[in-house]
């Protein structure tokens, strides 16, 4: 990932931020930044870790959240900035990823984001003891932390920022909080409990992927552990819409699914892994 591909995906960004209510496709996008739709997809997914098309469809429906809970407009005013020509199109698609119909949403008076507006850094560096550089995260650590929750804000349904802090503050005083840093980006954390095997929350930041900083919080983790237990960590059920890839990760780390379970409402699933 090259500093010149950061750069050119940030402009993108910027251009598709300043559009949200205007009509976006890869092809129009292409067309602003004066780049073949193919070279432009290819740059977009290996920087961002998600698809224009994704990006685009979550940041609408995120803003469109907002604008249910913090608004009057009316549902089919929302649905036409959102992108959908109809209701009925914008109500199946929003609950297929908020898991409420938008007047259900709009009910609950409660706002959670799907994706808010990316930001990319630097470069990440290349790397490959990553498992040492994984330290106790430190109440000085928490203003980069909760920049990574809020960039991966779509592993965390229902988040709250507010309880979430407060529950990362008590994490980061019992030793439960690992974070990993490049300077001063938080590049991974995750919250664990070492009694019962759990991992509570986890998240990569998306330049990171592929380096093999995921395998390398299980090993740090699995350290605080019995050699004999097991770790469990739960995650979006098999074909819910909402997932941007959590599953096929903890997949390929030798996660198995385990049951399925109701978290805050969410329907989610419980994947653990062996040892021995």
């Amino acid at each position: 990932m090259s500093n010149e591909n950061i750069e050119y995906t940030s402009q993108v960004i910027e251009y598709i931020e300043s559009r949200l209510e205007e009509p976006l496709s890869l092809e129009t996008v292409a067309d602003a930044v004066h780049c073949s739709k193919y070279h432009l997809h290819r740059i977009f997914t290996e920087t961002a870790g998600l698809t224009i098309h994704e990006y685009i469809r979550r940041r609408r429906l995120t803003e469109a959240a907002r604008q249910l809970v913090y608004s009057d407009r009316p549902l089919y005013e929302i649905a036409i900035l959102a992108g959908y020509g109809s209701r009925q199109a914008f109500s199946d698609i929003f609950k297929a990823m908020y898991k409420l119909t938008p007047s259900q949403f709009r009910e609950k008076k409660t706002f959670y984001p799907l994706q808010l507006r990316y930001t990319l850094i630097h470069a990440p560096e290349k790397e490959k003891d990553w498992e040492n550089r994984i330290v106790f995260a430190e109440p000085e650590d928490i203003p980069a932390w909760m920049e990574l929750v809020r960039l991966v804000a779509g592993g965390f349904p229902y988040l709250d920022e507010a309880g979430y802090q407060k529950q990362l503050t008590q994490y980061i005083r019992e030793k439960r909080a690992l974070i990993l840093k490049d300077q001063e980006t938080a590049a991974g954390i995750m919250g664990f409990h070492a009694e019962n095997g759990s991992i509570d929350f986890f998240g990569i930041h998306p330049q990171y992927a592929g380096y093999g900083i995921e395998q390398a919080f299980i090993q740090k983790a699995a350290k605080e552990m019995r050699p004999d237990q097991s770790i469990s960590i739960t995650t979006f059920r098999k074909g819910d819409k909402a997932d941007p890839g959590y599953r096929a990760v903890y997949q390929a780390l030798g996660f198995a699914e385990a049951e399925l379970l109701v978290e805050y409402g969410y329907p989610t699933q419980r994947f653990v892994m062996r040892r021995h």
